[in-house]
């Protein structure tokens, strides 16, 4: 009996952590999805950093290329007219002067649309090759996920 009642009482104790343990349980499942809470509010914030400096170059190399394209457009205008009276020169031998006037502006219209034709799929071609993914948010919910994988 004696032996029965060690037992029991060394068995007590145990019987109190397991409850204890499970007593704790929905402590640790709080602080996990606290923890996990905190863990998406840090991934949201860096794709929002992200998002908005990829924002930021965009919107400054747009405001650029509008000023840029305003002055060439004023420079293209000057050039081309320049252009179109040299080539109407060139026809002045077999033309009447407003029929080479013609001939020399659409040659050179022809040309600046070749031209800019060429320089449009060069750009988008370019601007098709640079991505606009957040990388490195994208990076982290990798790592992230193998993390989970390996945990669970």
């Amino acid at each position: 009996m004696a032996e029965l009642e060690r037992r029991a009482t060394a068995a007590a104790p145990a019987r109190a952590q397991e409850g204890g343990e499970i007593e704790q349980l929905p402590t640790m499942v709080g602080k996990l999805s606290d923890d996990v809470v905190a863990l998406f509010d840090a991934k949201v914030g860096l794709l929002k950093l992200e998002l908005k400096e990829e924002a930021g170059v965009y919107a400054g190399l747009g405001g650029m290329i509008a000023f840029g394209g305003v002055l060439a457009a004023i420079g293209f205008t000057l050039v081309n007219v320049a252009v179109a009276f040299f080539v109407a020169r060139l026809f002045f031998e077999s033309f009447t002067p407003p029929i080479s006037y013609a001939l020399g502006f659409v040659v050179t219209g022809a040309i600046y649309l070749v031209v800019g034709a060429i320089l449009i799929v060069v750009m988008k071609n370019r601007l098709a090759s640079h991505s606009a993914a957040p990388q490195r948010s994208m990076d982290e919910l990798r790592k992230d996920k193998q993390w989970l994988k390996k945990e669970i």
